[in-house]
């Protein structure tokens, strides 16, 4: 088998003893297939009655702990961990299979069809099949948004996100869709700067990484429109892609 970078993932017979270290990928194979996962990060928060040994965060996991799990497979994502933890897992043997991160709905579907089917060898899972379904359709923009997802400093999301592909699908199109970075810092005042000169009209909040609230975000943009939306809705992709569609499009009908 080989993963999304090309990599080989030498797995004998189907994944057993998994350790995720990504939190979208832990729901997705815990979902699908319960009762396989062996370790888990601190930020795997679903599903909610998850209960298996925890290896720390996702960019900083203690690969000792991992190690000492003894799985037959990790999972891991490119943009979320740090090669040289992949290297390490790899050089004691531990197969890893790392998902790159997509920068739209069906390729993130699509690479995990590939985990589940290969490395897990299940069926397709019916909450697969009815996401990609759900998310087939663009509709038309009704909003051009800022969407931050860090401050002190200021993070908003750019071009080729997930995130972004997900706003876009549902007819909120993203200010900064055509930045040369996937993740820009702009200064405070330009993005105020966008809402004075209508080249955004609406102010997209999520609670994670940053757990922006009523209190905090939206006072820095006087007069703004603004959402609070759930972090997992927009940037993770696994089961509560289901749930997400009908949330998020509730903030364009």
């Amino acid at each position: 088998m080989i993963d999304d970078l090309g990599e080989v993932v030498p797995l004998r017979e189907p994944a057993s003893r998994v350790v995720s270290l990504v939190p979208s990928l832990t729901e997705a194979v815990e979902v699908s297939a319960p009762g396989r996962l062996a370790g888990a990060t601190d930020y795997c928060t679903h599903p909610v009655d998850l209960d298996v040994p925890r290896v720390g965060g996702s960019k900083y996991p203690n690969v000792d702990k991992v190690l000492e799990l003894e799985p037959d497979l990790v999972l891991a994502n490119s943009e979320e961990n740090r090669p040289e933890d992949v290297e390490r897992l790899r050089a004691n043997g531990i197969p890893v299979w790392v998902m790159e991160a997509s920068a739209t709905v069906p390729s993130a579907l699509a690479s995990i069809r590939r985990i589940l089917t290969q490395a897990y060898d299940l069926a397709e899972p019916e909450w697969l099949v009815e996401a990609e379904e759900i998310w087939r359709e663009t509709v038309p923009e009704r909003f051009r948004a800022v969407v931050p997802v860090w401050r002190k400093p200021w993070i908003v999301l750019g071009r080729d996100t997930f995130g972004g592909d997900v706003l876009h699908r549902v007819g909120i199109g993203n200010v900064y869709a055509d930045h040369e970075e996937r993740y820009p810092r702009p200064k405070l005042d330009e993005l105020q700067a966008r809402f004075a000169a209508e080249e955004a009209n609406l102010l997209v909040l999520p609670d994670e990484p940053y757990e922006f609230t009523d209190a905090d975000g939206p006072e820095a943009f006087p007069g703004a429109k603004h959402v609070l939306v759930s972090g997992r809705y927009l940037t993770w992709y696994g089961p509560s892609l289901v749930e997400a569609h009908a949330h998020l499009t509730h903030f364009v009908l």
